[in-house]
C-alpha cells in the first residue's frame, strides 16, 4: 500500500553545499514545484520502517533557500521517510505565508473525510511512488480508481516511476479522473538522447492534455554536472507541451549519487528555452493554474 521499504540502517544522508547565487534573475511569482523537508526529528518523527535517513532540513532553512534563489511559491512533497504522516509538510505549509503548497503520501484506504482535510490544509495532489527503492505496493489500477475522488475534491495525481514502467504505466494511467503529473521528466536516462523509446512514450503521453511533466532532476537524469543532456531532454519537453511543463529543485536531494549545487541548477533553466514566454508559463503560468496559489 505504497509504504516505505525496511530502513537498511545506511548512514544518516546529509546536506553540505551551500548553494551559489544565481545569475538568472527569475519572473515575480516563480514556483518551485518540488522540495522536501525532513524533521527536524524530534518534532517529525521518520517513519518506521523506512528505505533511507536524511538528515534534518527543515522549513526554515527551505525557506532560507528559496529567499536565497529568487523563488517565491513552492509546492512541498511529502517524503516516503516521513510515511504517511503528512504533519511536516502540513507545518510547512501553515508557515509559509500562503506561499507554499502540498502534495501528501495516502494509502490506498484513505478516507473521503482525511482528502477533505487535505485538501483544506492546502495539499493539491496525492504521490504514489513505483520506484524499487521505495517498495510501492500499490497498483495503478487502484492508483486511478481513487481519483475521481481526487477530482471531487479538487487534487490531482502525482506519479513518480522507474522510466521502463511508462509503457504499461500510462495507459493506465489516460483513464484518470484528474490531472496527472509526471515526476522527475519520468526518470530516463537522458544519455540516450529524444529518440530513447521510454522519452518517446513520455512525449506522447504528454500530447494528451491530462498529463503534466515536471522538468526537474537534469542531474537525476544525467549524473554528470554541468547535466547537458539533462538539460537538452529539459529543453525538448517545455517546446513540446509549454503550457503543462512545471519546475522543480527537488531540494535536498535525496536518494542521490551527489548534492547539486541549486544556484546552478536555477541557472540551468536560462537554457530550457529561449522563448521568454516558455519560462514565464514554467515557473509561473503554469504552476498558478494547476496549484492554484492564493492572490
Amino acid at each position: 500500500m505504497n509504504a516505505p521499504t525496511p530502513h537498511l540502517q545506511q548512514p544518516v544522508q546529509t546536506y553540505t553545499l551551500a548553494p551559489s547565487r544565481p545569475s538568472l534573475v527569475l519572473p515575480a511569482g516563480s514556483c518551485d514545484s518540488h522540495v522536501h523537508v525532513f524533521g527536524p526529528v524530534d518534532a517529525f518523527p521518520y517513519a518506521e520502517p523506512r528505505s533511507f535517513t536524511p538528515a534534518d532540513a527543515g522549513k526554515e532553512t527551505l525557506f532560507a533557500l528559496h529567499r536565497h534563489l529568487g523563488i517565491s511559491r513552492c509546492v512541498i512533497v511529502q517524503s516516503a521517510c516521513h510515511g504517511y504522516d503528512n504533519r511536516v509538510v502540513e507545518d510547512a505549509i501553515a508557515h509559509g505565508g500562503g506561499r507554499y503548497l502540498g502534495v501528501a503520501l495516502v494509502p490506498l484506504s484513505v478516507e473521503r473525510t482525511e482528502l477533505q482535510r487535505l485538501a483544506a490544509a492546502g495539499f493539491r495532489a496525492i504521490r504514489f511512488n513505483f520506484m524499487k527503492h521505495l517498495n510501492t505496493g500499490a497498483s495503478v489500477e487502484d492508483v486511478v480508481a481513487l481519483t475521481p475522488m481526487l477530482a471531487e475534491l479538487g487534487m490531482h495525481l502525482q506519479i513518480h516511476f522507474e522510466s521502463a514502467l511508462i509503457h504499461s504505466l500510462g495507459p493506465v494511467l489516460q483513464q484518470s479522473a484528474c490531472p496527472v503529473v509526471i515526476d522527475h521528466m519520468g526518470r530516463v536516462d537522458a544519455t540516450l538522447g529524444r529518440e530513447g523509446a521510454d522519452f518517446q512514450a513520455l512525449l506522447r503521453l504528454l500530447e494528451q492534455p491530462l498529463f503534466y511533466v515536471k522538468v526537474s532532476g537534469i542531474d537525476r537524469i544525467d549524473a554528470t554536472p554541468p547535466y547537458l543532456h539533462g538539460i537538452a531532454r529539459a529543453q525538448e519537453l517545455v517546446a513540446h507541451a509549454p503550457e503543462r511543463v512545471l519546475w522543480g529543485s527537488d531540494w535536498p536531494h535525496p536518494n542521490h549519487t551527489h548534492v547539486p549545487d541549486d544556484g546552478v541548477l536555477v541557472d540551468a533553466l536560462a537554457q530550457f528555452s529561449p522563448n521568454p514566454a516558455h519560462l514565464q508559463a514554467l515557473l509561473v503560468d503554469n504552476p498558478q493554474r494547476l496549484y492554484r496559489f492564493a492572490a
